[in-house]
């Protein structure tokens, strides 16, 4: 029996392992439309799900009764365009006691005295504002966000994207008191105007780096107009491309992982020309770190708004190609390059390889490109119900998440538009501000039927998805740490959402820290392998994805009926491979680096 696991494990082990597609996909690329057809797009799509049978309610909407008391401020002249990119938020420990704190990001401008606010869990499944106490109380135009140790240190650190700059926080916190220190000339200058951040190791060294997708090369002079001759937000066809760049953190400036003096010395170095990044500007919004062509190294995938995505593969020297076209990738299956927002990682048919799902505006389809063969993507698109919605809206923050824990990867996706809509609108919350109602719309989930096909069940969830805001950042997370998926959703000048999951709780579950203890911090860029009735499911450490956002850094299993998990295998960030034995459902694991059972090295040769 032992041995038929562990051949299930290293079959989906394997699966990371195959040749690149053998072409560059051909397809012409065609101009960006006008911003103006987003306003043509009907309120509700005649394809809609009409034979769906009804669905139990999974979310609940306990904003006011947990203490989260936030309201989103956009800033700036009324059509600034940052502000209609929203901002996003983070779920992550900041006071290392096991429970999620929440941090929201306003959008109201510098000197403006509206600022971010950190809400640290009571434990009683409520929050109080610690903002002012905390230090994270900063004011400015606020994009995104990722956490992350950045000096090993073992206390969770953030760095923030803002219109014109990168803020670094260090985490000081001790004897429960949370303390966090903006660090000054740390080398992350970025002039430009950031959008998604993510940490990520890609050279092995022990310590996160910073990847910044930039957005636009914004004139803030330009003037547009809508098709009716009115004032608007303008496109991104408006405005150049910038580049993305990438930060390699050097360590302290004492020794590499020396955490007992020193700890405010981290420095990061502009590694953008050296590493090749430069060579392809974009129009970035998301961004997902992850290893798309099974080598056991983690590349950088770069949403970009209305012109090709970019795909840097990581040479192992420092360097990176860019191979989206090669990788299908750049354009959709009609070789349009669209209006790419959020990013979603997780394997949508269960067949063991990861599956890459993007957002898009409401005159296109959200896109999932389905990883065939390891390293080969391609747009299924139409092949799994992501078409066929109630209605279409302008996605921005999306996840993949098993919301019912019943072992396959659901699809959460938050709307709004981006210029002004003239047609009937959707019933708007009440505390939708008029000049945003326009831009108001409602948010959606999709059940996936455990074959890589969704059904839209947002009717069924009416605290979720039955008024229209302007949305913009998706977190998810246990935050809750009942075993089951919650979501905190961000809009623009309106409250954020904080929706605890009530899904059925006979079904089991399984939550996964992945920790590497020689660098006192979760291992992100891990792949986790869960084999429960000798069926696998995957996972990555990976909490930089959706849109603007920071997720909870833990993995989640849903595992169905089985009371039981029969064995977990770990690929580490470095390449090392290890097997854990099975135990009972429905706990918190904390698997750390060198606890397991080392594989040997012919077994694990595939993974690497």
């Amino acid at each position: 029996m032992i041995r038929k696991l562990w051949l299930v494990i290293l079959v989906f082990t394997l699966a990371a392992i195959g040749c690149r597609p053998n072409a560059d996909m051909v397809a012409a690329h065609r101009d960006a439309e006008s911003h103006a057809a987003d306003a043509r797009v009907p309120v509700t799509v005649a394809e809609a799900v009409s034979d769906a049978a009804p669905q139990q309610s999974l979310l609940e909407d306990v904003t006011e009764t947990a203490g989260v008391n936030f309201k989103h401020v956009a800033g700036g002249e009324r059509f600034f365009v940052p502000r209609s990119i929203g901002s996003g938020a983070a779920l992550f420990d900041c006071d290392g006691d096991g429970l999620l704190d929440l941090y929201l990001i306003q959008n109201a401008g510098p000197e403006s005295q509206i600022r971010n606010q950190l809400f640290r869990q009571q434990g009683d499944q409520t929050f109080v504002d610690i903002s002012a106490e905390s230090g994270l109380g900063v004011d400015g135009y606020g994009m995104g966000c990722a956490a992350g140790d950045v000096n090993n240190d073992g206390r969770v650190d953030l760095v923030l994207s803002e219109y014109g700059r990168i803020r670094m926080f260090l985490n000081q916190t001790e004897d429960n008191r949370v303390r966090f220190v903006e660090v000054s000339n740390v080398g992350l200058e970025n002039p430009a105007w950031g959008s998604s951040l993510a940490f990520t190791d890609y050279d092995r060294d022990g310590r996160l780096d910073l990847v910044v997708a930039n957005y636009l090369d914004y004139d803030p002079s330009r003037e547009c107009l809508d098709a009716g001759g009115r004032e608007d937000f303008c496109g991104p066809q408006s405005f150049g491309t910038v580049v993305a760049r990438l930060f390699h953190n050097e360590g302290n400036a004492s020794t590499n992982n020396d955490t007992s003096s020193s700890v405010m010395n981290v420095r990061f170095r502009d590694v953008t020309i050296e590493s090749q990044l430069v060579t392809r500007p974009g129009k970035g919004l998301g961004v997902l770190c992850a290893d798309f062509n099974g080598d056991g190294w983690c590349d950088i995938f770069l949403a970009n708004d209305g012109v090709p995505n970019t795909l840097w593969i990581n040479r192992h020297d420092g360097t990176f190609s860019e191979d989206a076209g090669r990788f299908g990738m750049a354009y959709n299956a009609m070789g349009e390059a669209q209006a790419d927002m959020g990013v979603a990682w997780g394997d949508v048919n269960a067949d063991g390889r990861f599956d890459l799902f993007v957002t898009h505006r409401a005159t296109e389809t959200h896109t999932l490109w389905s990883q065939v063969a390891p390293g080969n993507f391609v747009d299924l698109t139409p092949t799994t119900g992501i078409t066929k919605t109630s209605w279409r809206g302008t996605g921005f923050g999306t996840a993949l998440l098993d919301l019912d824990n019943d072992g396959d990867q659901d699809l959460a996706v938050v709307n709004g538009r981006v210029l002004r809509f003239s047609g009937s609108l959707q019933s708007t919350a009440p505390d939708v501000d008029a000049f945003w109602q326009p831009y108001a719309q409602r948010d959606q989930l999709l059940l996936n039927d455990g074959s890589g096909r969704f059904k839209d069940v947002t009717e069924s969830n009416p605290e979720y998805g039955d008024s229209a805001r302007v949305s913009r950042g998706l977190v998810c997370g246990d935050i809750n740490n009942d075993g089951r998926m919650d979501l905190l959703v961000t809009c623009i000048d309106g409250p954020a959402k904080l929706y605890f999951n009530r899904s059925d709780d006979q079904q089991h579950w399984l939550v996964v820290r992945a920790v590497d203890s020689n660098l006192h911090r979760d291992a992100i860029g891990a792949h986790i392998t869960l084999i429960v009735d000798g069926r696998a499911q995957v996972r990555e450490i990976n909490p930089h994805y959706s849109f603007l956002s920071s997720n909870d850094p833990r993995v989640h299993f849903g595992l169905g009926a089985a009371s039981n998990y029969d064995a977990i295998r770990i690929v580490w960030p470095m390449g090392e491979v290890e097997d854990f034995p099975g135990g009972p459902a429905d706990q918190f694991l904390k698997l750390e680096r060198g606890q397991g059972q080392a594989v040997q090295q012919d077994a694990q040769a595939g993974a690497k």
